[in-house]
């Protein structure tokens, strides 16, 4: 059922999630830490403030885009609740992208300024000239080039009071780029109620957060997932976020863990299976969280077994903001992605849209008050995604008999096997379960006989090597676990999958790969 949030019709987001922490009492207690520096609400709401205003002095306003190229430090927050708080409206852009990406955004989104971090400023410039509405970058963590803008510098003379636009709960509060995975990325259109329906419903409801966590996100801000969980969840208990600025490797994982001691850790799969590989301590905390694609149950039963500690797997998107699908503490089917999160809803659906009954394949739709009000200058797309209240995710899933939903991939990752649908997610997380295998990924290849059948790319842990007894070691072992028709026909050996930068194993290029071979063969 809807979650009613009773915001009044003015209502802002940078008011909700920093100024009320001032008025509640809270202006001395930490809201963030980063490597060995700390604020407190305090001076995040003096920080934010003074962004304000130096947005102003450029002339944003209300309603512009203000877009954010910034790695996970105190600076993100500021930028992101400083530019809500007049009105504007911020782009969080992926870091990991490459030049040609960042002119899409910038030129898609028409945003004048940019606030860069200084180690990110080498992407831009590149495509400087190519930039049909930039007029302002404002560089950050580092000093500025001739003709730019010290974020510092900038900020420093602003005065620490700001006046709060007034907005209300329906106006556009943040923008998300997709991952493009069919198409160019879109714009995802987020307002200025969707951060609080989720915390107050998965943040609240699941994770039960409180005012005195430490939530420590390794997907990093700029995700959907990652500015839930490094954001809005912890400043909207009043709690301390952890940032770290480097990559989220399984030793810095620790090392930031070992320092601050979250109670709460957030994560995707492929980062718990190489946490498996490595030495580490998860002292200090209560609960771990995944997302971006299906946690494989081996992963949950030996993170239990090693460290004591539940991982909830959960789905979400950029168009909801954050998780809406979700395992809950102490009942957990692993293997799944567990069930509706309260304020939600969803349905599977066949080709028709009609609904289909517990334990048959369709595609997932869900419904709730944190989805995108729309995707920015694709009007068609919108009009396919957002049907009604229903957002469309693209995602096959099997509901059971007791609520539990089970991910069968994207649409065009279903493999029809002798007649028959298989889920690569399925025989994946079979493959998981052998002890040889760190990750892996399964697609579709034709067979002499040009049918198609699964195809297996294995990256072995650091224990095992590849030979012609492992390939067959594995057939087997899929063979006894499922349905003969499932089992991989050929198992590829590789050291690394393709990933997106949410982590997400990138099928299309292992298809390309064999695609391309398939011609070289032919020619």
């Amino acid at each position: 059922m809807p979650y009613n949030l009773n915001l009044p019709e003015t209502f802002n987001a940078a008011d909700y999630f920093i100024d009320r922490n001032i008025r509640e009492g809270r202006g001395d207690k930490l809201a963030v830490l980063c490597e060995e520096r700390s604020l407190t609400y305090r001076q995040l709401q003096e920080g934010v403030n003074r962004f304000g205003n130096a947005l102003k002095s450029l002339d944003v306003r209300m309603e512009e885009r203000v877009a954010l190229l910034l790695l996970d430090t105190e600076v993100y927050p500021q930028a992101f609740f400083g530019a809500i708080k007049i009105g504007a409206v911020p782009i969080c852009l992926n870091t990991m992208n490459r030049p040609q990406d960042f002119q899409f955004y910038l030129n898609d989104s028409r945003a004048r300024v940019l606030v860069v971090d200084a180690l990110l400023l080498d992407q831009i410039e590149p495509i400087r000239r190519n930039l049909q509405f930039l007029k302002h970058v404002i560089v950050a963590n580092g000093s500025a080039p001739a003709g730019d803008l010290s974020l510092a510098e900038l900020c420093a003379p602003q005065p620490t009071e700001l006046e709060t636009a007034p907005t209300c709960r329906d106006d556009a509060c943040f923008w998300l780029y997709s991952s493009g995975s069919t198409g160019s990325p879109k714009g995802t259109v987020h307002l200025q109620h969707d951060m609080v329906y989720s915390a107050k419903t998965y943040g609240a409801k699941v994770l039960d957060i409180k005012e005195n966590d430490v939530f420590f996100s390794a997907a990093k801000l700029f995700f959907a997932y990652g500015l839930g969980n490094g954001i809005y969840f912890p400043f909207c208990v009043g709690a301390t976020a952890v940032y770290l600025p480097l990559r989220p490797t399984p030793a810095n994982v620790y090392e930031t863990v070992r320092r601050h001691r979250p109670t709460l850790f957030f994560g995707v799969p492929t980062l718990y299976g190489q946490m498996l590989e490595e030495e580490g301590s998860m002292n200090g905390v209560r609960l771990c969280v995944s997302a971006g694609e299906a946690l494989p149950a081996a992963y949950i039963h030996r993170w239990k077994a090693r460290f004591q500690l539940d991982i909830l797997d959960g789905i979400g998107s950029t168009e909801m903001a954050h998780i809406f699908i979700s395992n809950r503490p102490g009942e957990i089917v692993a293997g799944s992605s567990g069930r509706v999160v309260p304020g939600y809803e969803a349905r599977i659906v066949d080709e028709n849209m009609h609904d289909l009954p517990a334990g048959e394949i369709g595609t997932l739709l869900v419904k709730g008050d944190s989805a995108t009000a729309l995707y920015w200058n694709k009007h068609e797309k919108t009009r396919q995604t957002i049907m009604g209240h229903w957002i469309n995710t693209g995602d096959k899933y099997v509901c059971d008999e007791n609520g539990y939903f089970h991910c069968a991939g994207r649409s065009d990752d279903m493999l029809k096997v002798g007649g028959i649908w298989v889920s690569p997610n399925e025989v994946e997380s079979c493959l998981i379960g052998h002890p040889a295998i760190l990750e892996c990924a399964v697609i579709g290849a034709p067979d002499e006989d040009n049918l198609i059948k699964p195809m297996a790319f294995v990256v072995l842990n650091s224990q095992h090597q590849p030979s012609p007894e492992m390939e067959n070691e594995l057939k087997e072992y899929v063979k006894t676990t499922l349905a003969m028709y499932k089992y991989p026909r050929w198992i590829r050996f590789i050291d690394e999958l393709p990933k997106t930068a949410t982590g997400k194993i990138k099928r299309f290029e292992l298809r390309t790969m064999i695609q391309k071979e398939e011609l070289q063969h032919v020619a």
